[in-house]
C-alpha cells in the first residue's frame, strides 16, 4: 500500500495547523474541567486536521501517451464552460474556453496540459467571486500561462481564485520547457482552471462531464490552420 503523499504546498500550512490544534486543546485541557469538553475539542480539532491533509493530497498520477496534439485536463473537476469566448488578455481574439471547476473536495494540484515552451507567465490581481461565475475569468485574482506546442499551436492556461480561494501558486517560467505529468502549479480551496484553445480543436468532452487532472484527455489540436 502506498503511502499518501502531500504537496509541497500543504507541508508548512499542515504544520503550522498541527501546532495551533495542540495549543488549542491544551488552552482547554487546562481551562476547562469537563472532559467532555476536551473530548469536544479533539474531536474537532482533528476532523479540521484530516480535512486539512485530505486538501493537501498530491496523488501520483503519470500519463503515456504518444500523440503530442492530445490536451490533458489541467485540473480535477467538472467541465462547466465550452464556448468560443473573445480572450482579451494574450490572443486578443475568439478561442475556445474550456473551464474546470474544483470544489473544496477536488484535488488542487493543477498540470500542464501539453508539453511544449511557456511563452507567458503573470498575475493580476482581482476579485474573488464564486469561481463558476463566468466573470470570474476576467474579474478575479488569476495567472495566466501560455504554451507554445512543437507544431507552434498556442494555448492559455489560466488559473482562477474563487470565493475562498485566496493564494495561487504557479511554477511557470517564460522560456522555460514544460513537460505533461508534472505540476503547472497549486490553488488553495474552491477555484477554476480555464484553457484557450483554437477554435478548430476536437473537444473529447461535455459540459457537466467529471474530469481528472493529467488523466482526463479532453480535446485534440489540429495541426491545420483555424482559419
Amino acid at each position: 500500500m502506498k503511502r499518501p503523499r502531500i504537496h509541497r504546498e500543504g507541508r508548512n500550512p499542515i504544520i503550522g495547523l498541527v501546532l495551533l490544534l495542540f495549543i488549542i486543546n491544551v488552552v482547554v485541557y487546562m481551562s476547562v474541567s469537563s472532559h467532555w469538553a476536551l473530548a469536544v475539542s479533539l474531536a474537532i480539532t482533528s476532523i479540521l486536521l484530516v480535512f486539512v491533509t485530505y486538501f493537501f493530497r498530491n496523488p501520483v498520477r503519470v500519463l503515456e501517451i504518444d500523440d503530442p496534439n492530445f490536451v490533458i485536463a489541467p485540473a480535477d473537476g467538472r467541465v462547466v464552460v465550452i464556448e468560443p469566448t473573445e480572450e482579451n488578455e494574450y490572443f486578443h481574439e475568439k478561442k475556445l474556453q474550456v473551464s474546470i471547476f474544483m470544489s473544496p473536495f477536488n484535488v488542487h494540484a493543477n498540470w500542464y496540459p501539453i508539453e511544449g515552451t511557456i511563452l507567458e507567465s503573470s498575475h493580476q490581481k482581482g476579485r474573488h467571486k464564486g469561481a463558476w461565475l463566468p466573470k470570474s475569468s476576467t474579474e478575479n485574482e488569476r495567472s495566466l500561462v501560455v504554451i507554445e506546442t512543437p507544431s507552434k499551436i498556442q494555448i492559455a492556461v489560466r488559473q482562477v481564485a474563487g470565493a475562498m480561494a485566496r493564494r495561487i501558486v504557479t511554477y511557470a517560467k517564460v522560456g522555460k520547457q514544460c513537460h505533461r505529468n508534472t505540476h503547472l502549479g497549486f490553488i488553495k480551496l474552491g477555484s477554476r482552471v480555464d484553457m484557450y484553445l483554437p477554435l478548430n480543436t476536437e473537444m473529447f468532452v461535455d459540459v457537466g462531464d467529471s474530469v481528472r487532472g493529467n488523466e482526463t484527455i479532453i480535446a485534440r489540436l489540429s495541426e491545420e490552420n483555424e482559419n
